[in-house]
């Protein structure tokens, strides 16, 4: 009897992965959905207790969340992602509010700073979605001083958010092996991705609520501007297209708590406080 030799899943191509996921966060206009999220941004920067002069990176800053509201703190902020259109928009913001920043293009898995360079690292619905998480948690911590704090905010895999994503996957699947950036909001895989190299994490469930005049216009804005979901759509082909639509207008009036015709929909997020070693 010949022994069955099991043959080893194929390695993910984290790079080819990578440069789908830049063509996605580059198409459409992030910016205009990031810019409802500010709140989030405030609220982060509130539970990190940022002290003015702090040096502050801000990892897949998008357009800048968190950055304003960290550089709105006096901090010495440095905004970074690796799609560059997002940090002309946020150069705009800054401008416009007359804040310093400095916003540089950089890749959140190959931070270009020494050790130990931040009094704090943060994200915003951002570094949780890098394909290799490892090695982006640990760039977080490499570039945060010791003592220094690193703050996240994440959606949860039950999330309005996250259900989105799922019923993306189910007519676009993910690569395989990649993991799902959800992940990043349990605490469970944040404690395996920041593992021993912290002294402790702090976690508090919070809502974002998306506010749009109606589910229609919810799904009319991501569609045109949410580059996942615009890539997504481009993908398909009309009647697919059409399914997918349909889907997501169930998605959201399943979380709508509105009752006015207009949408209001929670969706639950992770805040994350971490203490450096």
């Amino acid at each position: 009897m010949s022994a069955v030799i099991s043959a080893s899943p194929p390695a993910v191509d984290l790079a080819a992965v990578k440069n789908k996921q830049h063509l996605a966060w580059s198409s459409g206009d992030y910016a205009v959905v990031g810019t409802t999220l500010q709140i989030v941004g405030e609220s982060l920067c509130e539970a990190l207790d940022l002290r003015a002069g702090e040096r502050v990176l801000d990892v897949a800053a998008g357009n800048g969340n968190a950055t304003l509201a960290a550089a709105r703190r006096w901090c010495d902020v440095v905004s970074t992602d690796y799609v560059p259109t997002l940090l002309e928009r946020g150069r705009a913001r800054a401008s416009a509010e007359g804040l310093q920043v400095q916003f540089e293009q950089a890749d959140a898995e190959n931070l270009p700073y020494t050790d130990d360079s931040f009094d704090v690292a943060m994200s915003t619905f951002g570094v949780m979605f890098t394909p290799d998480q490892d090695k982006a948690a640990a760039e977080m911590v490499r570039a945060c001083k010791p003592g220094g704090r690193i703050g996240l905010a994440n959606w949860t895999p039950a999330s309005f958010v996250g259900e989105i994503f799922k019923t993306l996957g189910k007519y676009l699947p993910p690569a395989a092996g990649v993991k799902s950036p959800a992940l990043w909001g349990t605490e469970a895989r944040l404690r395996e991705l920041f593992g021993d190299r912290i002294d402790s994490i702090e976690i508090e469930r919070k809502e974002f609520v998306f506010r749009y005049h109606s589910a229609g216009h919810w799904l009319e804005v991501f569609r045109t501007f949410y580059g996942p979901m615009h890539k997504a759509f481009g993908a398909l082909d009309a009647a697919l297209q059409e399914s997918l639509a349909a889907d997501l207008i169930a998605l959201a009036e399943r979380f709508n708590r509105a009752t006015d015709g207009t949408l209001v929909a929670p969706s639950e997020y992770l805040e994350v406080v971490i203490k450096c070693k």
